[in-house]
């Protein structure tokens, strides 16, 4: 067996639209579930022969809100899963619910097919807030969703908050993280509310609506780290914290380089070195799995050197960091700039240094965009100086053929 595979199956569906949401989901459209569950059927079959030396030992049924999407057609797709790929034994499984949308019969039901790991969106234990953004459910909900998972003898639960939201205050948000806290999840994912385009709460802010500022956040977030370390929760990356042995695998699988194929409408994948997504249309992407269309929004090889950007972008978000040999060897680039950089930020408490391993500090993760972005620049400067020398040596080898691109085809 091949190295290991992460599994993300996109259902689109839910019963009502965030005003904060960009993910590709759909309100009103739950006519059209049986034909998208009969494409996405399809795209499991057909991926699957992609993968017949990988075992998955992760698979996320993200959304949209998959709990809205039904236990037989939930079933159906674990069915297929374990049928068609090589699930390996203790994988984890993830499903996502709102609370309003969850329930003991489902959850019982689908925990026998495998189901050991909910993420909840609870996002905020006030219940004004939660108008305020058009969440279909209040904390109460919240309280006994909860009750149902712990019922339905589930012993790994993500909660879902959300800093900075319409009319909150630090007070407000203090409070969220303690009701989340004594709800006694194994993890947490705690974000700030970012402003997407074309999204209705895009159009209040630019209708002149106040939100929590730049120093509000930054406020919230450093209490929040320093409070869920308190409470035996550590933080693992920028977002997500979580009890000993409670790290979310899938999610680690996209901040570490580890391959992972995303089924589904809008959904994304990396898998044998090609990096490709489903197109963002329902209508389009039922048509083209059913009769053959096209349904690839786009698919490119990645070469090495856009690699080591990943490198440095994805594992800079999580505590475990970056090393120089592991960059030297992966890579074949000079690691040099980008330690003096990482020193300096050290100076100013925005990097830390455990042995070899460097890593960003809450602080600093505070910078990440902006830390990151300068570590990408220093990287291709030496790129460009390292192939100038090249060059002036004697010319560069050929390059070899990349192959041709695992992605599906529709």
């Amino acid at each position: 067996m091949g190295e290991s595979l992460g599994l993300y199956l996109h259902i689109p569906f839910c019963r009502s639209k965030c005003d904060y949401c960009d993910f590709y989901s759909l309100a009103g459209q739950d006519d059209r579930m049986d034909d998208y569950q009969r494409a996405l059927l399809g795209n499991i079959a057909e991926c699957a022969s992609l993968a017949k030396k990988s075992e998955v030992n992760s698979i996320y049924i993200g959304g949209g809100t998959p709990s809205w999407y039904g236990q037989r057609r939930l079933a159906e797709l674990l069915t297929a899963v374990r049928k068609r790929f090589h699930v390996a034994k203790g994988a984890e499984v993830t499903l996502e619910v709102n609370p309003d949308s969850v329930s003991l019969k489902l959850l019982r039901h689908l925990h026998r097919l495998g189901v050991n790991r909910i993420s909840m969106g609870m996002q905020s234990a006030c219940d004004e807030e939660l108008c305020r953004v058009h969440r279909p459910h209040d904390f109460q909900q919240v309280v006994d969703g909860v009750d149902i998972v712990r019922q339905a003898r589930i012993h790994n639960l993500n909660l879902d908050l959300i800093y900075g939201l319409p009319g909150q205050t630090e007070e407000s948000w203090r409070e969220t993280v303690e009701r989340a806290i004594a709800l006694q999840p194994e993890h947490l994912s705690c974000y700030g509310l970012t402003v997407e385009p074309d999204t209705p709460l895009a159009n209040r802010v630019a209708q002149g609506e106040q939100l929590p500022d730049d120093d509000d956040q930054a406020e919230r977030y450093l209490w929040t780290v320093r409070r869920l370390a308190q409470a035996g929760y550590d933080q693992y990356e920028i977002s997500n914290f979580a009890k000993p042995g409670y790290q979310s695998r899938h999610n680690l699988k996209y901040w570490m380089g580890q391959p992972y194929l995303g089924l589904g409408v809008a959904a994304h994948s990396d898998f044998g070195g090609c990096r490709y997504a489903y197109v963002r249309d329902l209508e389009g992407y039922i048509q083209g799995m059913l009769e053959g269309g096209e349904v690839l929004a786009e698919s490119e090889q990645v070469p090495p050197r856009e690699r080591g950007g990943e490198y440095l972008m994805l594992r800079l978000r999580t505590v475990h960091g970056i090393e120089e040999w592991e960059y030297r060897r992966e890579y074949y680039m000079n690691f040099d700039p980008i330690e003096t950089r990482l020193s300096q930020y050290e100076q100013r408490g925005w990097a830390a240094r455990a042995g070899r391993r460097w890593h960003l500090t809450p602080e600093g993760f505070l910078l990440s965009n902006r830390l990151i972005g300068e570590l990408l620049e220093l990287q291709e400067s030496a790129t460009l100086a390292n192939t100038l020398e090249k060059i002036r040596e004697g010319g560069l080898p050929e390059q070899p053929d990349e192959g041709d691109s695992p992605a599906p085809t529709g």
